[in-house]
């Protein structure tokens, strides 16, 4: 019986726990959401598309190293140059228009490419400025002289002309990658202007460190690097929106499709596209519908004017601000200054830490907005130029090791976070289509002129306050910057053009507009 009974308690036990396992069991939870549709990417955003647009953008960024190369080739070719040593040399006077002279220039290639890019295309344009590019360096390879004027003359001629190439450069490939994009990838894709331009420096300013004292090699590889710049324009198509406004309909939507993924076809099957296509060509067909007015009439409008004067301030204060100077003068600064290692090593440093800083600013300006990427830009520069003149100051600070590497590195990191590349940046995003050609001209040749004025007086300048009075100089002016982009600068992020055209003419905060209010964009 006792058997029996322990028998029968341990069934009991058993059943308990089975019941007990059982009311443990989580109950079924309701998951709020499964019946809403899948959302999908934009066709222009997935990855066939993107692949797409990033190439072409690379291929015809290729030809704008060569503006980076026209920025380094002083820094490592003027000891050679200004060498009393070799057969011709070039006196200080001469020294200084050879580094400066490319600027001046420069403006000229800057109006010339506002025509170009609305008469004969994004992908012609291209064409014409690695032509340029080529005779350049083929005349700089070639210099030779019995006479110092001789000599001086035909380097002059190659700056001048490398100087239209640089005016050239800035605004195709910008307008490029913003046409052929959406919104939410435009940002990533303009910033190849500014990287080619990094990347170009910091190649030159390596090929210096390794060839110190042949400067027509140098121009050669460089000459060879600009044909095969050209030969990767072919590939390239034109835009759909030129192609659209020059009644060029077939091409356009071939040039559509493609930068959409899809087939290169001239008729538009898939529905997401053909309403791109169908707003572009109806925005088109309404300002066909008018007299379009010159550019001096449309200087009136405030979408016209205020992002004129918005970027025309940002270029002066880029060249202010001593970003241009250190990288035209990154070698003699880094002596000067007292950096302790090879100055031309502590160039391809700067070079390098543009290189870097300069890839992922997509990301960061998509992150962190136009406007806070400017002020802590500048508010870093101005630290960074700060410290370099107290080192040159005050004894105690002179035993702090590499500081002035840490500084000129600081800067150049600093600048690219926001004012060297805001400017060349925003000048794809803030004009409307109908001026974007010569207003994105206008725009650069103001900021190569400052350029100019800025290469060509700091010698003078710095031979008569010093370098550490020149330094607080640029202090002042990247702090002065701060307070313009805090004031001035709207913030454009993940809007399009036509919205970020509506705020310049409502003065309203930038938001969406509804679809009566981009009727009306479209018909201005």
């Amino acid at each position: 019986m006792a058997d029996a009974s322990d028998v029968e308690d341990q069934l009991q036990q058993l059943n308990n726990s089975s019941n007990g396992k059982q009311r443990e069991r989580p109950t079924p939870q309701i998951v709020a959401g499964l019946n809403n549709p899948l959302k999908t990417k934009p066709l222009g955003e997935q990855s066939r598309a993107v692949h797409r647009q990033s190439l072409m953008v690379i291929l015809a960024n290729m030809g704008v190293l060569s503006t980076g190369f026209c920025l380094a080739i002083p820094t490592v070719a003027m000891h050679q140059l200004k060498d009393v040593t070799e057969p011709v040399h070039l006196t200080d006077t001469q020294a200084t228009w050879f580094a400066s002279i490319n600027t001046l220039s420069c403006p000229l290639g800057g109006l010339l490419s506002g025509v170009l890019l609305d008469k004969i295309g994004r992908k012609r344009t291209l064409y014409v400025l690695n032509v340029l590019g080529i005779a350049s360096w083929a005349l700089l390879a070639t210099a030779s002289g019995t006479s110092s004027e001789s000599f001086s003359t035909q380097l002059l001629v190659s700056r001048f002309i490398i100087g239209i190439v640089m005016g050239l450069a800035s605004a195709p490939s910008g307008v490029y990658a913003a046409e052929i994009s959406l919104p939410k990838l435009r940002g990533r894709l303009i910033l190849g202007t500014s990287i080619s331009v990094a990347l170009g420096i910091t190649i030159l300013y390596s090929i210096g460190y390794f060839i110190r004292d042949d400067f027509r090699l140098i121009a050669l590889i460089c000459c060879g690097y600009q044909i095969t710049a050209l030969l990767c324009v072919i590939p390239l198509p034109e835009t759909h929106s030129w192609l659209l406004s020059k009644k060029r309909v077939e091409e356009a939507k071939k040039s559509l499709n493609y930068f959409r993924g899809l087939d290169k076809s001239p008729h538009i099957t898939h529905p997401e596209v053909l309403e791109e296509f169908n707003v572009l060509q109806k925005s088109l067909q309404l300002r066909e519908g008018e007299k379009k007015p010159s550019f001096t009439r449309c200087l009136r409008l405030p979408e016209v004017y205020k992002p004129l004067l918005i970027l025309m301030g940002l270029f002066a204060f880029q060249q202010l601000s001593g970003i241009f100077v250190v990288i035209v003068y990154a070698v003699q600064i880094s002596i000067e200054a007292g950096v302790s290692i090879d100055p031309f090593m502590c160039a391809v440093f700067i070079g390098v830490a543009r290189v870097v800083t300069t890839c992922p600013m997509g990301i960061v300006l998509e992150k962190w907005g136009r406007r806070r990427a400017g002020i802590i830009s500048t508010l870093g520069m101005c630290v960074s130029m700060l410290l370099l003149a107290c080192y040159g100051w005050f004894e105690f600070i002179r035993s702090i090791p590499y500081l002035p590497v840490i500084a000129l590195v600081g800067f150049i990191v600093l600048s690219t976070l926001g004012l060297y590349t805001l400017p060349f940046f925003m000048i794809s995003e803030l004009f409307p289509q109908k001026v974007r050609g010569p207003a994105s001209g206008l725009t650069v040749a103001v900021g190569m002129f400052f350029a100019f004025l800025c290469i060509k007086t700091y010698p003078g300048i710095k031979n008569q306050i010093g370098i550490y009075n020149s330094c607080v100089f640029f202090s002042i002016m990247s702090f002065a910057a701060m307070i313009f982009i805090y004031w001035t600068l709207p913030e454009t992020r993940r809007r399009t053009l036509l919205e970020i055209e509506e705020q310049f003419r409502t003065g309203k905060s930038c938001k969406k507009p509804t679809e009566v209010e981009m009727q009306n964009v479209l018909v201005r």
